[in-house]
């Protein structure tokens, strides 16, 4: 199931300290990936609190379901699935928005330019079009849009074409080191200590999985999801993924002037923003994979 691959949660305290603030409330853990967060917010629960969790992943299903609490309940689907919970039912929703360990670690996957394995990267690997798959029928366009969109990658239109001569040559690309290999070669510059399939591994990873569609969806459920004073706690690990979190919080944090009606009351402001937090510098000599993390924290009003 997990084989050796070993997962350290980031930002454990800090996420569950800003999170649970009624020890007999209902929670939800959005992304169960390997528990870490849902463990601790067990503890922090009365006999009378509840916690359920989502996730994708059947892998972390499966670890899932070994937890024997009657207070806990797994889903195996998206964090956008907590739309269907009850309206006004939680008094928390923690997202950690991060690839777990044994996700990237595992070659199986497909997740990691480091190790050879099949070029997969679906975080429900039951269901869905593998990155292998769509790369052998999409188009340069296609392709340079999603790596530059999503990877934000200055040589997006040079890997796209490289991936199609290769496809036209020997066949659709199979392999992580296939893809890497292909990368590197089109990818003229990089940053410092950043390999050169960083950015295109990435955009595939949040293509396949439709990962900013599903963070935004979640988002606008959380607003109907949460009770008064609720929490929302989101840990986003990179900068598309946190714009879109700062950019929701900021929007719902202000009254809401209707332009058409000028004069018509403001509908006020559905969230108040609470904090950002970084992991501290101990915690990322322990753990780097936590360097790159931002925690932002925010809680519904009244309105």
């Amino acid at each position: 199931m997990d084989g050796t691959w070993q997962h350290t949660t980031v930002l454990l305290n800090e996420a569950v300290d800003a999170l649970v603030t009624k020890p007999d409330g209902n929670y939800i853990d959005a992304t169960f990936g390997r528990g870490g967060h849902s463990r601790l917010i067990l503890s922090r629960l009365a006999p009378t609190g509840r916690l359920v969790a989502f996730d994708k992943d059947p892998e972390a299903v499966a670890v899932a379901n070994a937890i024997e609490d009657i207070r806990f309940e797994i889903r195996h689907e998206g964090f956008a699935g907590i739309s269907g919970l009850a309206g006004g039912s939680a008094a928390g929703l923690l997202m950690d928005l991060g690839v777990s360990s044994p996700q990237i670690d595992n070659p199986g996957r497909g997740f990691s330019f480091r190790s050879d394995g099949p070029l997969d990267m679906r975080m429900d690997t039951t269901r869905g079009q593998s990155a292998a798959d769509w790369l052998a029928t999409a188009s340069v366009e296609q392709m340079t849009e999603v790596i530059r969109d999503y990877g934000e990658e200055r040589f997006a239109f040079q890997v796209a074409k490289a991936i199609a001569a290769r496809r036209q040559e020997r066949g659709p690309l199979a392999t992580t080191s296939e893809l890497a290999q292909l990368v590197a070669g089109a990818v003229k510059t990089r940053e410092p200590g950043q390999d050169p399939a960083t950015r295109t591994f990435q955009a595939l990873r949040i293509f396949v999985n439709a990962e900013l569609e599903e963070l935004q969806a979640a988002l606008e459920a959380s607003l109907d999801v949460l009770q008064p004073s609720g929490r929302l706690v989101v840990i986003s690990f990179h900068s598309l993924e946190d714009r879109i979190v700062k950019q929701f919080i900021a929007k719902h944090s202000r009254d809401e002037v209707d332009r058409r009606a000028p004069f018509a009351a403001p509908k006020p402001m559905k969230l108040k923003s609470i904090e950002r937090v970084k992991p501290t510098a101990e915690e990322v000599a322990a753990n780097p994979r936590s360097r790159s993390a931002i925690m932002r924290v925010a809680e519904r009003t009244a309105a």
